[in-house]
């Protein structure tokens, strides 16, 4: 693992004549991290010695940006938890999150979330600095989290998030059959006014849009269940949750909203599937999850299969 964490790029003939400046902006190099460069124990280097920012750059020239070290909060406490990683490397991670586990700590969990297991595994593998979330996942959802190990690696996933190119596919289970199989709901999501926690779909609310996808209905115990596939093109709390059950078709285990929790005991939401361009390589990352078992048992023997549909287009 780099250390310092440092970036190093060339300067090619269109750089000629550049300010140092303006070409860290072109890639994405914030003034918030200039500033903490050049204020908290961070370098700019062109060809091995100390530049400022007014640097007037050359063909060919090697620019290297050291960024400071950073610091973990240091309220939080690192924790003996397991972790399962499913992807990991210099920059980023990716965890499979159980149900049950909190992302980061609250006033209702203040420990054992994923934040504090994965303090203990950074300490554990000599990594320092903030666990950085880049996308989260509630309480009683499983599944795929992504990481950044740095802050500007953070900074670069958050606008990637903003240009919606970090694809997030979940698995979900519902009661009934939806009218129409495939679609796409757009309706705006607020919070319920007398609820810290609760959202509701109503028309002051923020713009939301989530593409569903029918993959199997099939009967259980005299009721009838529907295994659907979704897409979140907005990011807002509770957003599937809400969305199914302004439907009427609320997920199952889904006691905030009004499903059935005759045989799962939280809602049957999983993320299965992230999609996105490496912040650093740019190579195009496919990582997928499979269901967990206690939403894997509901299913009937000829779904196997199902759960590795394509992805949703």
């Amino acid at each position: 693992m780099l250390s310092p964490f440092t970036l190093q790029f060339t300067a090619a003939e269109i750089d000629e004549g550049t300010l140092l400046r303006d070409f860290l902006a072109q890639k994405n190099i914030s003034r918030t991290a200039l500033t903490d460069i050049k204020y908290h124990g961070g370098k700019l280097l062109v060809n091995g010695s100390e530049e400022t920012v007014r640097y007037i750059l050359h063909q060919n020239d090697l620019v290297s940006v050291q960024f400071p070290a950073e610091e973990s909060n240091p309220h939080m406490k690192g924790e003996q938890i397991p972790l399962t990683i499913v992807y990991e490397d210099d920059y980023i991670l990716v965890i499979e999150k159980l149900a049950g586990m909190s992302t980061i700590p609250s006033r209702e969990h203040p420990t054992g979330t994923l934040a504090n297991a994965l303090l203990h595994y950074y300490e554990q593998i000599g990594h320092t600095g903030a666990v950085h979330f880049v996308t989260r996942l509630d309480y009683d959802t499983s599944g795929l989290v992504l990481i950044a190990k740095h802050r500007h690696v953070h900074h670069l996933l958050s606008l990637a998030q903003e240009q919606n190119t970090i694809q997030k596919e979940y698995l979900a289970l519902i009661e009934g059959t939806l009218t129409i199989a495939n679609g796409c709901v757009e309706q705006p999501i607020a919070r319920v006014n007398d609820s810290i926690i609760k959202r509701e779909v109503r028309a002051d609310g923020q713009p939301a849009a989530t593409l569903y996808q029918t993959l199997c209905t099939f009967p259980y115990e005299r009721q009838t269940y529907s295994l659907i596939q979704l897409q979140l093109l907005t990011g807002r709390t509770h957003q599937i949750r809400v969305h199914m059950a302004w439907l009427g078709h609320p997920l199952l285990g889904d006691s905030l909203y009004n499903g059935n929790c005759t045989h799962i005991k939280r809602q049957a939401l999983h993320c299965a599937r992230l999609q996105f361009s490496h912040p650093i390589t740019g190579e195009l990352l496919t990582i997928k999850s499979a269901l967990p078992e206690d939403m894997q048992r509901l299913l009937p023997a000829s779904a196997e299969s199902i759960c590795d549909k394509t992805n949703m287009k």
